[in-house]
């Protein structure tokens, strides 16, 4: 009889602590909120998608620079010679020598402004060519190839854009690293364009895909 009245007891005393006490999902709330990090999200100014860009000597460049706040707005400047970043966050021009170059950038929003800094790489221009463009294969049989290059710069990995979805055969994939997968589900010859990138350094191709 003791023991059973200690433990009702005990069980009256936990329960009087509870609603004291923060739930787990609760504190974690609290601790999202009180973070620094996680306070600034995607809404601070001196935040950018991407910060490193690659280009190739002599070969005109037409990227964009990307803020997580779309509401940021970007000061215009000089990011290597030849090449400018302009207010929408174009990044245009020719680069005329290779390195590599940082330069401060600043995002403004409501007033307030942060300083983000961001890296071009300009390679030598080092010729390159596509191998690996003809693929054949079967019905029911999934694709595992690569469309591969010869040369360029060391290290820059290649990438590749289909121009045309349409042309792939139903079933079949190119992703932007250059694999070919998927499984065919019908006989025929496909000729997909794509537009092959080293570095800024682009050309387009043809990839042919023979199911049988």
């Amino acid at each position: 009889m003791r023991q059973m009245w200690l433990v009702l007891i005990g069980g009256l005393a936990i329960c009087a602590l509870i609603p004291a006490i923060p739930s787990v999902g609760e504190q974690a709330a609290f601790l999202v909120r009180d973070d620094g990090i996680s306070q600034a999200g995607v809404s601070a100014p001196g935040q950018v998608v991407e910060a490193t860009f690659y280009a190739t000597e002599g070969i005109e460049l037409d990227e964009r620079l990307l803020p997580l706040d779309e509401r940021s707005e970007i000061t215009a400047t000089t990011l290597a010679p030849g090449v400018r970043l302009a207010e929408t966050g174009r990044l245009y021009g020719t680069p005329e020598s290779a390195g590599t170059y940082t330069a401060p950038v600043e995002l403004c929003r409501a007033g307030s402004c942060r300083e983000e800094r961001v890296t071009l790489i300009v390679y030598r221009n080092i010729p390159w060519e596509p191998v690996h463009l003809t693929f054949p294969g079967s019905v029911g049989q999934p694709y595992d190839g690569e469309i591969a290059i010869e040369g360029g710069p060391n290290g820059v990995p290649a990438t590749f854009t289909i121009i045309d979805h349409d042309a792939l055969p139903q079933g079949v994939s190119i992703g932007p690293d250059g694999h070919v997968g998927g499984t065919p589900v019908a006989p025929g010859l496909a000729e997909v364009p794509v537009r092959i990138c080293v570095a800024g350094n682009c050309a387009g191709v043809v990839v042919k895909l023979i199911v049988v």
